[in-house]
């Protein structure tokens, strides 16, 4: 994925001793999480470290203390290309329909209400770090001096630096690609083969359906079945011999019935053809997250509005609290460099929001991540007057067959990450009901089927997943020296920078910062040190 000529990852590490205050449970001190300043990120970088736990806010990348904090948050990704639609997202799909058709918006009884996905913002750690618009470091401390400058450094002092400067600059680290994601149950980066695989056991007597006996068949199956062979008895036959004239007639009856069995997917929702007189167009459009974009520049004002008036009318924000400012600190900086290889999605790379436009206005953005082997959910809000669409779930939909499309050119690209779920908090399971599903372990970063994680979730709310003891973290921190640092705008690998450092050592907050990346990004981002 990675291509040897772009730029790499700068981040500043800023640890995470300090509490702070809970959005879900309401703990004033018990939300704790590990943070960085993101100034700039490589997509690969970024979907590797969600892979092990991270998630951004704008430009701050955290991840949770998970066996510390007061609600641990655990990595969910759903399966697309396996994905079936249940009975209520059915309800919504068919809801959207109506309305777009008829304009009907009366509420579908039996509805209920679930969140839209990640629409809290205290998935964004409640920081004060993360109310600052930007680092305080300028932008040319950033910029790295010229590759001859850095290899002269590093080539300087012994031998035992050359060493260290071939192993960085000739290994050039990559995460293993995962396997094609083509009638898999579950693969992943770095993922064990025995770690995800869906676990399929005998029902118990009188708990699942006998094999030996012929399945159930429904109802208006059976009354079809008798009221055409009644027809057919009263057909008059011709002398050359009816059958010749009935077997059509049976193949094609047959034919439609089978295919009318067949479960339909959310694009035959989606996609279906609406009436000429159609009350309604929605259009859904993707808008990459920059300035220079002409869709984006001439959207902002009406997007930041919407997003003002979904956070004051859902999460009682004031108006101080969902400014411009503030939207554009929280939903437009991306620290993400935008890429569009050959062999990548037609959109390419990067951050985009994808706009949900109704009569020529936006009543709904879902801000997205397309990374390589994902589509990754960052936030969604609508306008409030349209609750009851169910926008959450209808654009989580969307955003699962948008997936599929992406998949099509970029066959890698396989999985929707819903962000976190949050088993300790009961309006927060709803993620789960996008299945098939994984959560990913916190201590061995293998993806596990959300089915078998479940039960120990009910028992406690801090779990390690893999249940294999003698399983680690793969992809932990094996040499500390090999870490790469941006000091002075020199990269080096942290050995020669700890030689160089004056005042207190900084190890352990090194070794901290890279045991959570790993060793793979520790040794392709750059850590800044003053």
């Amino acid at each position: 994925m990675a291509a040897a000529d772009r730029s790499s990852s700068i981040v500043e590490y800023f640890g995470g001793e300090a509490g702070y205050r809970c959005g879900y449970c309401k703990n004033v001190t018990g939300n704790l999480s590990h943070g960085m300043w993101a100034h700039s990120m490589t997509v690969q970088d970024y979907q590797d470290l969600i892979d092990r736990g991270w998630r951004r806010s704008g430009k701050y990348v955290y991840k949770p203390i998970m066996n510390q904090t007061c609600c641990p948050q655990y990595t969910i990704r759903c399966r697309p290309l396996h994905f079936q639609p249940s009975k209520s997202h059915k309800k919504v799909l068919k809801k959207m329909l109506k309305f777009l058709a008829k304009g009907d918006s009366s509420k579908v009884a039996g509805d209920v209400t679930e969140e839209p996905m990640d629409s809290h913002r205290e998935d964004a750690v409640a920081c004060s770090f993360v109310l600052k618009n930007d680092s305080d470091i300028s932008q040319s401390e950033l910029k790295p001096l010229s590759v001859e400058e850095t290899e002269r450094v590093e080539t300087e002092d012994n031998n035992e630096e050359e060493e260290m400067k071939k192993g960085v600059t000739m290994k050039k680290v990559e995460s293993e690609p995962p396997q094609t994601c083509v009638d898999k149950d579950s693969t992943g980066s770095g993922e064990r083969s025995d770690s995800a695989k869906l676990v399929h056991t005998t029902p118990k007597p009188g708990k699942g359906a006998d094999l030996s006996k012929p399945p159930c068949r429904k109802a208006k199956d059976i009354r079809k079945e008798r009221k055409l062979h009644k027809l057919l008895q009263n057909q008059p036959h011709t002398l050359e011999g009816s059958p010749s004239q009935v077997e059509p007639q049976i193949l094609l009856s047959q034919n439609s019935k089978s295919k009318a069995n067949q479960p339909k997917s959310i694009e035959d929702f989606i996609f279906a053809s609406l009436p000429d007189d159609a009350t309604h167009q929605l259009e859904v459009r993707l808008v990459p997250v920059s300035f220079e974009d002409p869709q984006f520049n001439s959207s902002f004002s009406q997007s930041a509005t919407l997003f003002a008036k979904y956070q004051m009318a859902i999460h009682k924000d004031t108006p101080s609290e969902c400014g411009e400012y503030e939207f554009t600190r929280f939903l437009c900086d991306s620290p993400l460099e935008a890429e569009n290889p050959p062999s990548g999605p037609d959109c390419g790379y990067g951050s985009f929001h994808q706009q949900y436009w109704l009569e020529g206005k936006i009543i709904a953005v879902g801000v997205i991540d397309v990374l390589p082997y994902c589509v990754s959910s960052v936030y969604l809000y609508y306008d409030p007057d349209y609750t009851f669409l169910s926008l959450g779930v209808y654009s989580a939909l969307r955003e699962i067959a948008f997936t599929r499309q992406l998949h099509e050119k970029a066959s890698e690209l396989c999985y929707y990450y819903m962000g976190f779920y949050i088993h300790s908090c009961p309006k927060m399971r709803y993620k789960g009901q996008y299945r098939p599903s994984d959560l990913l372990c916190p201590e061995t970063y293998v993806w596990v089927p959300i089915e078998q994680c479940l039960p120990t979730l009910e028992h406690s709310k801090y779990c390690r997943f893999n249940q294999d003891l003698k399983a680690v973290d793969e992809g932990c921190i094996k040499e500390l020296g090999r870490v790469r640092v941006l000091h002075k705008r020199t990269v080096m690998p942290y050995s020669m920078y700890k030689k160089r450092r004056k005042g207190p050592s900084d190890e352990a907050s090194v070794q901290q910062y890279a045991s959570l990346v790993g060793q793979t990004c520790s040794e392709r981002m750059l850590l800044f040190r003053s």
